[in-house]
């Protein structure tokens, strides 16, 4: 059985929808929920579907072993960024090389970087009249949003659409194929 550890800065639902969709599965499971935000509505959709949460600050990340001690013990064969907003320590990706993945709300290369995420790169794609943006699932790095491309999948913008309506076109694609890819992964 394959395990997956989540990272979420916020609300959670990628996490939540990657949970329900490995349940009953006979490949993979979350086995670990870890949030930077110990107000993230994550940790209530994990005490609903009864996985392990915990939250952590920058230190217990950053500058200490702690949260990679509790990485070491879960024993990952994946680790999921789901909306996670903090750069992921080097050190840590070192121990765990081509097992952290994240998802992005755009096409990457376009709007990634420090400080590219959620309404910011939708906000982004409308003022710039984009056509077309999408999600982009890829390897994460020392760099914010640089690392290998895994699997990209689009939607059209029109000229009407404001960010809200961006979002929830985005939204719609992670729910979508971020579980299936997932499960490509791990096979």
């Amino acid at each position: 059985m394959k395990r997956i550890v989540i990272f979420a800065s916020g609300s959670g639902s990628n996490a939540e929808n990657l949970i329900k969709f490995f349940k009953n599965s006979d490949n993979a499971s979350v086995v670990q929920v870890l949030t930077n935000n110990p107000h993230a509505k994550v940790l209530d959709r994990c005490k609903t579907l009864e996985v392990s949460a915990l939250s952590f600050n920058k230190i217990a990340l950053s500058k200490s072993n702690d949260v990679l001690n509790i990485l070491k013990a879960s024993k990952p064969d994946l680790i999921i960024l789901a909306g996670f907003l903090w750069k992921f320590p080097e050190f840590i990706l070192n121990e765990f090389p081509n097992k952290v993945i994240n998802v992005h709300p755009a096409l990457l290369p376009n709007y990634g970087g420090k400080g590219m995420y959620g309404m910011h790169v939708h906000e982004a794609v409308v003022a710039n009249k984009e056509t077309e943006t999408g999600i982009t699932i890829h390897y994460v790095n020392e760099h914010y949003d640089e690392g290998a491309i895994i699997f990209q999948a689009t939607c059209e913008v029109t000229p009407s659409d404001s960010a809200q309506d961006v979002a929830a076109k985005i939204h719609e694609l992670e729910m979508e194929h971020f579980p299936k890819v997932v499960a490509k992964l791990l096979k």
